[in-house]
């Protein structure tokens, strides 16, 4: 068998391949534990907290609080939960609820509460909540409530309840949920003499490890929503927990209807069901969505043919310009000035392929922004690929990029001072202060400028999405506090270290650039539509859990995905980088960037086409407002980070291009 070397094409899928199925494939270990969350064992008839989170929608995408609605306030008032900075950023906030279980212990038609007469206030804005298809999100040992729901012959799932429905009966009626049916499934747990950890009202215990001990794991929760109109008779007199007599029947009972001067009571249902299921897979319920196996075929198809093309292209490249170079070195010094009369192509360029480009210092500081948004994906994704941002603790992925980003910062500066010292030949030793603080108020700059506009439209809402005031100021913080600083000192480091040196001379006067029969940033931006193929199928189901609330979890596919991108933004960049100097243009810098960068564009033309022909039903310019504004910012960082791959790559390409060829 005969290797080539540069050459790893099949070599390359087989890899993807295999690491894509490693990371894809779902672990059921015994001892495996979702990183972020912990074991809980309750003893029998141990008191179970019920959490509630902010009301949501797909219609609206502005989240509010539980306790907007005239929903049953607990016996000891509100009291909000501690969320880390990603459930803050994502519009979480967890607060406690009325409902309360007894491990093991079936309760049905308990009572918690009737609220006043509605005024026309409060229908008006319960209608508007069920009419924007509000959910209710409800947790119990940090599982979502799942709810199952018939359609024909498929049973569908879904997170949540809605907050009431609609029908149409001659005049359209609102009906609310006010009667909930809890079902827990429990796993009964046998501690082997180890010691187990027991959670209670009062925090976490010890069972003493010298014996051996038993208890319950909650490992599903699901609910059941209906409405139901209670009588007068069946509720009067009774008191929070008190049980409704007759009982409570869904099926056979009339329906709440949310009208002025109505009373709503608010009851439920739980029952507990041992299952079979281990405490770490409790969460396969949610992970195991409708149409999983398409997405995956599908995803690992698009993978294998874009990495073939790729190979078969970098293959075609390298031997070209092997050749090129091949022939050249065989020639003496006499042909090689010879042939340089003779001949047209990259090598007329030499005096001028390292002049450098207009506008440097833009240049300089959205390569050392991209490289410090490629690295946080990089990582993110990484150990998001290995389990280390699980379902089960949220907020960790948006926070983990947060606390990323942060810390690249050093990266960035340094990048971005030692290219602008490149190519600006070090003539300015002081200069790079300045570089650095633009390096540290781009993205950042405009992402705050963005969030700030959104979070206002968001605050006049009065939704939950809207960032606190002190929140505001910690993330000014972490900017300036840390992010600044590390850069700073990253471009204190560039400057010390010592420029690239270029391997031929540029010449004082710069060549005339051959007219073109087209414009080359028609090629460029053209150049930008093999990266997106490699995207736009994972592009999908990561908007659709955006915008949608559905779960995206194969990381694993993902991080393949990005490979992939990487290696084509490089190759895509570096034939295009290629292509102008064979036609004696040597304005190659921004080309480079923007052949990969153009992908950019394409998602954003993408985001367009989603909102309007998957997201028909957004309602409202502050909603239309929110999708754009990060969509924006979404396509600024994708923009910012494929373009620094393909800029890189390409520099690296005619660096090494021009050092192989000897010219005095």
């Amino acid at each position: 068998m005969v290797y080539r070397r540069g050459y790893a094409g099949p070599s390359l899928v087989i890899l993807l391949f295999g690491l894509s199925c490693f990371l894809s494939t779902p672990f059921h270990v015994g001892a495996f534990y979702l990183p972020g969350s912990y074991m809980k064992i309750f003893s029998l008839n141990d008191d179970l907290s019920v959490m509630v989170n902010s009301l949501t929608s797909i219609e609206t995408e502005l989240p509010f609080g539980y306790y907007t609605l005239p929903y049953c306030v607990p016996q000891e008032g509100e009291k909000h939960i501690s969320e880390n900075l990603g459930e803050l950023l994502m519009g979480d906030r967890i607060e406690n609820s009325p409902f309360k279980f007894h491990m093991n212990v079936n309760e049905s038609s308990i009572f918690l509460c009737t609220t006043p007469k509605l005024n026309s206030a409060t229908v008006n804005m319960l209608k508007q909540r069920i009419t924007d298809l509000y959910q209710v999100n409800i947790m119990l040992d940090n599982l979502p409530a799942i709810r199952y729901v018939k359609a024909g012959d498929y049973r569908l799932q879904t997170t949540g309840f809605p907050v009431g429905y609609q029908e149409e009966d001659g005049r359209q009626q609102h009906f609310i949920i006010n009667h909930l049916r809890f079902t827990v499934l429990i796993h009964e747990y046998q501690d082997t003499g180890s010691g187990a950890a027991m959670s209670t009202e009062d925090g976490m215990s010890v069972l003493d490890s010298g014996g051996s001990g038993s208890g319950f794991q909650v490992v599903g929760f699901e609910v059941t929503p209906c409405s139901i109109r209670h009588t007068k008779q069946s509720i009067s007199n009774l008191q929070m927990y008190d049980k409704i007599s007759p009982p409570v029947d869904c099926d056979q009972a009339s329906q709440q209807p949310v009208q002025e001067g109505e009373q709503i009571t608010f009851s439920y249902d739980v029952s507990f069901v041992k299952s079979d299921i281990r405490w770490p897979s409790r969460w396969d319920a949610y992970l195991r969505m409708e149409g999983a196996r398409v997405h995956w075929f599908s995803i690992l198809n698009s993978l294998m043919v874009i990495a073939i093309l790729a190979g078969i292209v970098f293959l075609i490249f390298l031997r070209t310009v092997r050749r090129d170079l091949t022939k050249y070195e065989e020639l003496d010094k006499e042909a090689q000035a010879q042939m340089s009369e003779e001949l047209s192509g990259w090598k007329l360029v030499v005096g001028d392929v390292f002049r450098a480009p207009e506008h440097a210092d833009l240049l300089s500081i959205m390569v050392g922004n991209g490289v410090q948004i490629a690295g946080m994906a990089v990582a993110t994704i990484f150990f998001a690929a290995l389990g280390f941002m699980s379902p089960a603790a949220r907020g960790m992925l948006l926070s983990g990029m947060i606390l990323l980003y942060l810390v690249l910062g050093i990266l960035a500066g340094y990048v971005a001072v030692r290219l602008w010292r490149t190519l600006q030949g070090n003539i300015d030793p002081t200069g790079w202060r300045s570089v650095t603080w633009r390096v540290a108020c781009f993205f950042p700059g405009i992402a705050f400028a963005i969030l700030t506009i959104l979070n206002s439209l968001l605050r006049a809402s009065k939704s939950t999405g809207a960032l606190p005031i002190s929140l505001y100021f910690v993330l000014l913080a972490l900017w300036f506090c840390i992010s600044v600083p590390l850069t700073l000192l990253g471009g204190f480091f560039g400057a010390r270290a010592e420029h690239i040196q270029y391997p031929v001379r540029t010449n004082q006067i710069p060549r005339e650039i051959p007219q073109r029969k087209y414009p080359s940033w028609l090629l460029v931006l053209g150049a930008g539509t093999l990266p997106f193929g490699t995207l736009f199928i994972e592009l999908f189901f990561i908007m659709s859990s955006i915008w949608l609330g559905r779960v995206y979890y194969v990381f694993g596919f993902l991080l393949v995905v990005l490979v992939l991108l990487v290696i084509v933004c490089a190759e895509v960049s570096v034939v295009l980088t290629y292509m102008h100097l064979c036609v004696e243009d040597w304005r190659w810098w921004w080309k480079a960037f923007f052949a990969s960068g153009s992908v950019g564009i394409y998602v954003l033309i993408y985001a367009i086409n989603y909102l309007v022909f998957d997201l028909p039903s957004l309602s409202g310019p502050v909603s239309t407002a929110l999708y754009i504004g990060y969509s924006l910012l979404m396509v600024l960082a994708i923009i910012l980070a494929t373009g620094t791959i393909g800029f890189l790559a390409s520099f690296w390409f005619v660096y090494y291009l021009f050092s192989a060829v000897k010219i005095d």
